[in-house]
């Protein structure tokens, strides 16, 4: 077992240990330093912005999607397609879910977008198990962000990105290994503040 995977388990055994209560409580300081990151990065001004679902024991972000859709921001949240490929869909507080042919999650429901779409985002809410302050990320183990931000790097396109983590899972720098193809993570949203990682872009 790798390092990273290592680290992963760990994390997400520990995040199963929370009550129901402290996910909630999560739920909304994310919310409220989530917007704050999304009002600095966009300028006070309505943008669009890439998200996720946080499901099981992952940090809460409904209130987050709320929150910025309340702002009178567009929010996208992807879907998972074949050969680790992320579609998107623009979401509301209407927006109906089905279960995934790809991952153990629901997706929304509507008219799909490429990757493209998300080179005109403000900013991306990245899902993780961890970061470091050096800007390493780790991910679910799908691959799926990494094939993502790979891309929009290599077109130069690509938005202010911020992992949304526990307090506990930021990680001294030099901590997680960076692979050939990661790419550093700007800032870290968790329950309690918002990290400028230290060697990040």
């Amino acid at each position: 077992m790798t390092l990273k995977e290592d680290i992963r388990r760990d994390n997400r055994k520990r995040r199963l240990s929370l009550t129901d209560q402290e996910r909630a409580d999560a739920g909304t300081g994310i919310a409220r330093h989530g917007l704050t990151w999304a009002y600095a990065v966009a300028h006070g001004e309505a943008a669009t912005f890439a998200a996720y679902i946080g499901v099981a024991a992952e940090p809460p972000t409904m209130p987050l999607l709320a929150a910025l859709h309340a702002a009178g921001h567009r929010v996208l949240l992807p879907v998972c397609e074949p050969e680790r490929r992320l579609s998107w869909v623009y979401w509301t507080p209407a927006t109906a879910f089905i279960r995934s042919k790809y991952a153990p999650i629901d997706e929304p429901l509507g008219q799909r977008f490429g990757s493209d779409v998300v080179k005109d985002a403000t900013g991306i809410f990245l899902p993780a198990t961890a970061v470091d302050e050096s800007g390493n990320r780790i991910g679910q183990g799908g691959g799926y962000y990494d094939r993502l931000l790979g891309k929009l790097d290599a077109d130069g396109q690509l938005p202010p990105t911020v992992a949304v983590v526990y307090d506990h899972e930021i990680l001294p720098a030099g901590t997680i290994p960076a692979e050939p193809f990661d790419k550093p993570v700007a800032e870290a949203l968790t329950p309690h503040r918002i990290v400028r990682l230290v060697r990040a872009e």
